[in-house]
């Protein structure tokens, strides 16, 4: 398919990819929301484990992304038999990939975790929600294989529909195996960590099954001459394996600020973790277009079309701020009724530290709006393959923002809302010089 960058296939592509790459933030906001009435013990454990946990996944997803840049490339000069064997290299790494990961959940997170937090019963019931919640890694990385070939030649129309399902069961089995309804256990946080293995199983057959049925995919020739093509699996490590760092850095920094706010007592990180709960959410329309600007650039430069990278990265920039101040504007302007309502259902939850984080909640105006701009054109530079570059810009606006806010925290003593400001220092950074490299042209030099 030609990608033109219109504003018509902008929202085409990213809207379904919004939902779609909503899943593990479904997940994550189903598993809070679930846990809050257990107490505060329980909703912090879920804050730090589920931040890691999107680690593990961001890995996946990141080494998924290489695969859909290449895909959109020879989608783009309109080479389909190239399309399948770029699919095949993809699903044979990410499957030895997650053995890999299965195995560091299991015998290198118990160190990891006891180093980072002070608490011991954070740290107990991090490693009880990941004990089932590593079972899902299998299929969740093969999955985001499925999600990377129907992005990369821009048919993501069934992505939204499986995150739907996924979501809905994930919500419905989180209830019953949290508080121990329909006969099933009172599992606790261990019932979200399995709840969501089981979604993912689901969501998986059910695409797969998709697949099998979809006739007009049959001409990338998927499974036919079916073999590992070494030299294709590096090439595709080569143009993701930056983007995955740039995923773990951008996360790991996150786990070193919730291990930061840990220092600082449960409740704090509790707070944090219902500020995060809210910055998920109104980041998915950032996160579906980011995907969707991959596609479109990578495809425009497989057409050879470079004068479209600029225009089309403003305009999503446009789009995705509309969206995600319609979306602000209702929970912003009344956080504390919405959110006593989405949290009220459970008799004993405390809601007193809804009110306590509101102020915090106010700095995401700020950070939405910086966030939803530079992370687009990052991934506009991501889409031009130029993965190593854009780790090199990442990794310095991650260098200022952990010096900022280990600073504001533990030396000038300031509390989580100036924590949080620190977003808008690393987005505002990550703009200014992914804006310059894209102006460049430095781009040009890279090839897929």
């Amino acid at each position: 398919m030609k990608l033109t960058g219109s504003t018509k296939q902008i929202l085409s592509l990213s809207v379904p990819i919004m939902i779609g790459s909503a899943a593990q933030q479904i997940i994550t906001l189903s598993d809070s929301v679930f846990l809050f009435p257990k107490g505060e013990d329980d909703f912090a454990a879920i804050g730090f484990a589920g931040v890691f946990y999107l680690i593990i996944a961001a890995i996946g997803y990141g080494f998924s992304k290489g695969g859909q840049i290449m895909i959109a490339r020879r989608d783009g000069e309109g080479n389909d038999s190239n399309i399948g064997a770029n699919f095949q290299a993809m699903m044979i790494f990410e499957f030895i990939l997650s053995i890999i990961l299965f195995a560091f959940i299991w015998f290198i997170c118990p160190i990891i975790f006891r180093i980072a937090l002070e608490s011991d019963i954070i740290y107990d019931k991090s490693l009880e929600y990941l004990k089932y919640r590593s079972f899902g890694i299998f299929f969740s990385y093969v999955g985001m294989c499925f999600i990377a070939l129907y992005t990369g030649i821009a048919r993501p129309g069934f992505i939204m529909v499986d995150t739907i399902i996924l979501g809905v069961l994930n919500i419905i089995l989180n209830y019953g195996l949290i508080n121990g309804l329909w006969g099933l256990p009172d599992m606790g946080i261990a019932g979200a960590g399995l709840a969501s293995t089981i979604s993912e199983i689901v969501a998986f057959i059910i695409f797969l099954l998709y697949m099998l049925w979809d006739k007009e995919i049959r001409k990338y020739e998927l499974t036919q001459k079916f073999k590992i093509n070494v030299e294709l699996i590096k090439t595709q490590f080569s143009v993701a394996l930056p983007i995955v760092v740039q995923s773990v850095l951008g996360l790991g920094s996150w786990f070193i600020f919730f291990a930061i706010i840990d220092n600082l007592g449960e409740r704090e990180l509790a707070k944090a973790n219902l500020v995060r709960v809210v910055y998920m959410v109104l980041s998915i329309p950032v996160w579906g277009f980011c995907s969707g600007i991959n596609t479109i650039t990578s495809n425009c430069i497989g057409q050879k079309r470079y004068d479209l990278l600029m225009p089309v990265t403003l305009k999503t920039s446009i789009l995705t701020l509309a969206i995600i101040y319609i979306m602000m504007f209702p929970i912003l302007m009344a956080p504390e009724y919405l959110l006593t309502f989405i949290f009220r259902y459970g008799n004993d939850a405390d809601l007193s530290i809804i009110g306590e984080s509101v102020p915090i909640l106010y700095t995401l105006i700020g950070v939405l709006t910086t966030f939803g701009v530079g992370a687009i054109y990052f991934n506009a530079l991501s889409g031009t393959g130029a993965t190593l570059d854009g780790l090199k810009i990442q990794i310095v606006c991650i260098i200022f923002y952990l010096i900022y806010t280990y600073s504001i925290v533990n030396y000038f003593g300031k509390g989580q809302v100036w924590a949080w400001s620190g977003e808008m220092l690393y987005w505002l950074i990550m703009f200014f010089a992914t804006y310059w490299y894209l102006k460049s042209n430095r781009w040009k030099k890279v090839i897929v």
